[in-house]
């Protein structure tokens, strides 16, 4: 890890355990995706890692798409405000529809996401978030869940700071004088 060991406070989530868990959400997601072929819809750049590790764990055939939004831009909060930055390529009218995210913080984003999709009708649409804080503003329901965290700033496993750290094998938080 070099220089960028001196940058984490502590792991909160080792590769194994992160491996473990995405392996039983994607025995889950099998079970509830039998006989249909979801659409797999990665958030980017967070979900990049989780997604690809997970579509590898379900056991359907599944479409994958992307969509790219923004709410923090250089800043360490979000604004509330969502803007998409890059749309989905395929049409998801009737189709089921899996929002993959990497973390749910406040809300914000994933009840914009969810609320943009359901506009285009498919013809269901679930949530799969990697991890979630334990200070979300907005009540949005995720309906596969790996990890509640605590309410700092993780990194690693996707999960980034200034697009630093993204690369790490499990999930870490920031040291706070690193975002200060």
């Amino acid at each position: 890890m070099c220089g960028r060991s001196v940058e984490i406070n502590e792991v909160l989530i080792d590769e194994a355990s992160l491996q473990k868990r995405v392996g039983e959400m994607g025995l889950t997601i099998t079970r509830d995706y039998q006989g249909k072929s979801p659409l797999f819809v990665c958030v980017l750049r967070g979900a990049a890692i989780f997604h690809a590790d997970l579509i590898r764990k379900v056991d359907v055939n599944l479409l994958v798409d992307f969509i790219s939004v923004c709410s923090y831009g250089d800043e360490t909060a979000s604004s509330g405000a969502v803007q998409l930055i890059k749309d989905l390529e395929m049409g998801i009218e009737d189709r089921n529809v899996l929002l993959v995210e990497d973390i749910v913080d406040t809300g914000h984003t994933l009840s914009y996401l969810v609320h943009t999709l359901k506009g285009r009708n498919p013809a269901s649409i679930r949530t799969c978030a990697l991890s979630r804080k334990d200070r979300a503003q907005l009540d949005v329901p995720i309906d596969y869940l790996g990890f509640e965290i605590p309410d700092v700033w993780v990194v690693g496993y996707g999960l980034d700071y200034a697009d630093r750290h993204r690369t790490l094998p499990f999930v870490a938080e920031l040291k706070p004088e690193v975002y200060s």
